[in-house]
């Protein structure tokens, strides 16, 4: 039975040259970080933990016979949006101090040119690491992984002023909203005319980030402090998360922080974001978690950055799509 399925759908999307080149690449993650003193470290895909995040959707199931069986006390388990919460967890235990993970991760209905809800993320911790250090391995490894310079480092307000024209930091949703409709920048009427972050987000996306890493890698940092999702906030003014990005042709290929390690703080933003979600008709995800006792005894000052591998692989083979450089994507799985 084909169950209406092209007959020759059993076949790969990516080519065996592009294969290839992702183990390669693979190689010389692995090898780069072994150079460097890190140990990989493997942390359970399936959780009864997960990110809370305001954008971030996980896959769950739950372990039952029969869907009918899920009452509201049933334990629910999630398919990782990132092994965020396990490797940390194993520096609160007293891991070596670098610690990496190549790991397969999972984000319900991610799918474009640049997305796909399963795919392969390089996360990283270094305890001992401030946010300059942080940033300086993430240029190491752009170096190694492009060979095209060391990335320049601009902050968001820098580069955010350049091509909106108006100070992010300070500038209120309206203000936002203006400027997005001066600069004929299309917003979907589901945007909330109070949603700064949003505003923030748009305006970044589509007059921002198609200029960076064109000529060279850049690393964008000091992200508005209501963006910090687990980073820490510097105090100002103004005041900005400890947060940086690495962008290589206009791509976002990296997310770092100096990470957060204040427990009261992380329910905080835990119950922020899922106050948020809601308002976004999306289902809360679960307030409490082992991370929240692993901080209680003491996550060790590190930071931490996950890079999406297959987009650096997409860069490196001149892809178009991510499809190109997966074997089988979301929809041949």
């Amino acid at each position: 039975m084909s169950w209406g399925r092209a007959p020759d759908d059993f076949r790969p999307t990516a080519n065996w040259e592009v294969l290839r080149l992702r183990a390669e690449l693979l190689r010389v993650i692995r090898q780069f970080f072994d150079e460097r003193q890190f140990l990989e470290v493997e942390t359970p895909i399936l959780s009864a933990d997960t990110v809370v995040d305001r954008h971030l959707d996980p896959f769950w199931t739950a372990d039952v016979n029969r869907p009918a069986d899920i009452t509201p006390q049933t334990r629910l388990y999630f398919l990782q949006t990132s092994p965020e919460f396990g490797m940390k967890r194993l520096l609160a235990a007293g891991s070596p101090k670098a610690i990496y993970q190549i790991s397969r991760v999972f984000r319900r209905g991610e799918c474009g040119p640049l997305h796909n809800p399963e795919f392969t993320l390089v996360e990283w911790y270094r305890v001992g690491d401030d946010y300059h250090t942080g940033m300086d391995l993430l240029a190491e490894l752009c170096e190694v992984l492009f060979g095209r310079g060391r990335p320049r480092i601009y902050t968001y307000g820098e580069v955010f002023t350049r091509f909106v024209g108006i100070d992010p930091y300070s500038a209120a949703a309206d203000q936002l909203r203006q400027r997005a409709e001066a600069l004929g920048v299309a917003y979907p009427a589901s945007l909330s005319l109070e949603d700064r972050d949003g505003w923030l987000d748009l305006l970044f996306t589509e007059k921002v980030q198609p200029h960076l890493g064109q000529e060279e890698p850049v690393i964008i940092c000091d992200y508005p402090a209501s963006q910090a999702a687990l980073a820490i906030v510097r105090k100002g003014p103004p005041s900005v998360a400890e947060r940086f990005e690495l962008f290589v042709n206009g791509i976002e290929l990296a997310n770092g922080y100096h990470e957060l390690r204040d427990p009261e703080e992380l329910r905080q933003r835990i119950t922020t974001a899922n106050a948020q979600r809601t308002r976004e008709g999306k289902s809360p995800l679960p307030p409490t978690n082992r991370l929240l006792q692993a901080m209680e005894v003491g996550l060790p000052a590190c930071v931490g950055v996950a890079l999406g591998f297959d987009r650096v692989v997409m860069i490196r083979a001149g892809a178009n799509s991510i499809r190109e450089v997966l074997a089988f994507p979301f929809d041949r799985a």
